[in-house]
């Protein structure tokens, strides 16, 4: 497959746009935690328990709402639903934005403005997930997958770094106005998205009935709820003994910058994967998918038994290689075996699943290491990490699921 074949999915001039949204839109997040970060504790004079306040009024009602807006995403036309969410974020980060450039930020304030952040992505991140089999025939779903996650990463690595130059530069309240006009861009080209409207019976099922025929749908598919089951051990693991106990340990080991080093290696490697999922067709998408997110494992297992710089730049390169290949495995899986019309409510339960998990890893992992050690903490969760994917393989749906191959699916047509 040459380079032009693989960026064919920006020929369908409906991807071509939506591609031109999430870019803005993923640059404008990218950059929005390290100023939003900073903006607290600005405000509260360096409180860092009032920064988790303000991540807490966002997480918890998005998690509450997640199910509620995957139905919003299935009923209404998912780029209405999704300008909608950037208007409103962007007024809501925008606001933040105001007050902190004027002084009259206050930390209930913040809160506030957090929390409605996050009940209107609770239902623009399940309208953003379900809409790709809209946009491109189903032969390029790859690719097109490929391509936005060429985005992400590209713009995780540079993100963070251009938003501290900015806070430092200007301040924090001018680091949140730059993403709150990208969100309204990205609203903006949005609206060159055509997809035909949806229609409901008039007899249409009410949000209960939507929510129950979703997890039917979900509890029925066995290569679904064995991943997503999986997964809640997964992520408990990643939120706690990676992401929260990784940087102390690695603090009393190979240091600050060498952890920063090791996350680095780690979306390198998730970057290049990228690459060359653009041009590899991938066949078995679980099975694949599951053994590359079973390379994760290594490197908590590496951090706790023996903290090698090299060593652990090595595997933790590896391992975002490994995540890339389930992160398309997964999207593939979901956007080509669920029925369009519930797309976004399968994925509001799987996102719940996931959100769920992480906060019981990052209680855990505290008491644990104080109990046992966070090297022997970390050791035993790296080998949990490796089983429960191998636990997860034992299931034939899983390891069997095939890609869907036609080629007769095309993209909907564009609205008159």
């Amino acid at each position: 497959m040459t380079w032009r074949e693989s960026l064919a999915p920006l020929r369908e001039r409906n991807f071509r746009y939506y591609f031109a949204s999430r870019t803005v839109n993923v640059a404008g997040n990218s950059m929005a935690s390290v100023a939003l970060a900073f903006a607290v504790l600005e405000v509260t004079d360096d409180d860092p328990a009032a920064l988790g306040f303000v991540l807490a009024a966002h997480t918890i009602p998005m998690v509450v709402l997640l199910l509620w807006g995957g139905v919003i995403a299935d009923r209404l036309p998912r780029t209405l639903v999704l300008q909608v969410s950037n208007v409103t974020s962007a007024a809501s980060q925008g606001a933040i934005a105001f007050l902190v450039l004027t002084g009259a930020a206050e930390l209930w304030m913040l809160i506030a403005l957090s929390a409605a952040h996050g009940v209107v992505s609770a239902a623009g991140m399940p309208a953003m997930a379900g809409i790709m089999p809209s946009l491109v025939p189903r032969e390029e779903l790859q690719r097109a997958n490929a391509l936005m996650s060429l985005v992400k990463s590209s713009l995780v690595i540079v993100g963070p770094t251009i938003s501290a130059l900015l806070v430092v530069g200007v301040g924090a309240g001018w680091a949140l106005a730059v993403d709150a006009c990208t969100w309204l861009v990205s609203a903006v080209l949005l609206g060159f998205v055509e997809l035909p409207a949806r229609t409901r019976d008039a007899g249409a099922a009410s949000t209960w009935v939507e929510l129950k025929e979703g997890w039917q749908f979900v509890r029925s598919t066995q290569w679904l709820w064995v991943v997503v089951l999986g997964f809640g051990v997964l992520n408990a693991i990643h939120a706690g003994p990676w992401f929260t106990l990784g940087p102390l340990h690695a603090k009393d080991t190979i240091g600050e910058e060498g952890w920063g080093l090791v996350l680095s290696a780690e979306a390198v490697g998730l970057l290049a994967m990228t690459l060359v999922m653009l041009r590899i067709p991938l066949q078995r998408p679980l099975l694949w998918g599951m053994l590359g997110i079973s390379l994760l494992g290594v490197p908590i297992l590496v951090l706790g038994a023996h903290p090698t710089l090299l060593l652990l730049v090595v595997v933790a390169f590896v391992a975002g290689a490994g995540t890339e290949v389930f992160g398309m495995g997964w999207n593939l899986a979901m956007q080509e075996n669920v029925p369009d019309e519930m797309l976004s409510r399968v994925y509001s339960y799987d996102m719940l699943g996931s959100f769920v998990a992480m906060p019981i890893g990052q209680l855990l992992v505290g008491p644990l290491a104080l109990a046992f050690g966070s090297g022997e903490v970390l050791v035993v969760s790296g080998v949990v990490y490796v089983v429960t994917c191998f636990l997860v393989l034992l299931s034939p749906a899983v390891r069997r699921l095939p890609r869907v191959t036609s080629t007769t699916s095309t993209p909907a047509p564009a609205a008159p």
